[in-house]
């Protein structure tokens, strides 16, 4: 299949757990699609190996600074000419890494509080994605073997139940994102899809492109 950019300016966003495969399908759109990159900021954040080795000192911190990332991507994808694409929403942080820090005790009430109205101030006036793709891997350790396999140090001591219990979130994520904030969504479980080449790659750029035409 000859796959085409979108017919239009389009802003989409990936979604997806830790270790779901957001990164790889972000450049892999991103090329066969024509869409400028917006990766997540990871790499270079300040907090992420502090937020890892003590999570109850350093979430709130961490949160705002995604946050401030984040809505930087959007400011820069409104000036942008071609079509974009963004590995991991904006929502994804208040709808489910802030409300489960806070749940588990992480984030006191008062962080939370102010937490949401950063967000809600920062994001009154964001042009939101025109579509969101969202990737399922119900396994966790499905999730644990991508991500020892991608080697990042601050997350060799990742947990299982940590991850089970955003997958709880995730779940209900596809309906916020249309529900709540009005976005257009596809749903993926890429559980034992390899996205990196053959038949996988193959079943992900056709639904993808389907998805970005219709």
């Amino acid at each position: 299949m000859a796959y085409q950019p979108p017919n239009r300016k389009m802003f989409i966003a990936l979604a997806g757990n830790i270790g779901c495969g957001k990164t790889t399908a972000a450049k892999l759109i991103s090329r066969t699609f024509d869409l400028e990159l917006f990766d997540e900021p990871v790499i270079d954040n300040r907090f992420l190996a502090d937020y890892y080795k003590d999570m109850a000192r350093w979430s709130f911190t961490l949160q705002l600074e995604f946050l401030i990332k984040r809505t930087q991507h959007h400011e820069l994808i409104a000036r942008v000419p071609k079509s974009c694409i963004q590995d991991r929403t904006l929502y994804e942080d208040p709808e489910i890494f802030a409300k489960y820090l806070h749940g588990l005790g992480y984030m006191d009430d008062r962080e939370l509080e102010l937490y949401f109205e950063d967000f809600e101030r920062l994001n009154r006036d964001l042009h939101r994605p025109d579509k969101v793709i969202t990737f399922t891997v119900d396994n966790v350790d499905v999730l644990l073997n991508r991500i020892s396999s991608r080697g990042r140090e601050e997350e060799k001591e990742m947990q299982a139940n940590f991850l089970q219990g955003l997958n709880g979130f995730y779940t209900a994520f596809p309906s916020i994102c249309e529900k709540k904030y009005g976005m257009e969504v596809l749903n993926l479980d890429v559980s034992s899809m390899d996205i990196r080449s053959g038949e996988g790659k193959g079943m992900l750029l056709d639904k993808v492109n389907d998805f970005l035409h219709h």
